[in-house]
């Protein structure tokens, strides 16, 4: 099973959301900023790292807002996602076709990858 971590990144009452790149796995559909963890590294570090390189900023880990299992057809995965904030610079989009701060009420307006609705769930219910 592989481990990937992602980060629920907030700002007041929104939080930032990447759209993937066209040719990737799951392209164009929205996700929160992540990765797999590496040999070696903590989920913080991991995700410490991915935010850094995939949009050049520094993170804030939080508590775990959540983790799930999925099956993909090729890749079974053990995600967690993280709350968190920035704690220096402004988002860019280095890897993603797009990135966009969203609240819990526009959820439905994005189609995101399929490892992420019950993420999804939990932030509508909460709203």
């Amino acid at each position: 099973m592989t481990e990937v971590v992602a980060a629920l990144i907030w700002d007041k009452d929104k939080f930032l959301i990447c759209q993937r790149p066209a040719d990737k796995a799951c392209g164009l559909l929205w996700e929160f900023v992540g990765g797999k963890v590496e040999p070696g590294e903590t989920k913080a570090q991991a995700l410490i790292r991915e935010c850094w390189e995939e949009l050049a900023v520094t993170l804030r880990v939080g508590d775990v807002f959540m983790d799930v299992v999925h099956e993909y057809p090729d890749l079974s995965v053990h995600l967690t996602l993280f709350n968190a904030t920035i704690a220096a610079g402004v988002p860019r989009q280095l890897e993603h076709n797009d990135i966009r701060w969203i609240t819990a009420g526009e959820i439905a307006q994005y189609a995101f990858c399929p490892a992420d609705e019950a993420f999804l769930s939990r932030l509508q219910e909460a709203d």
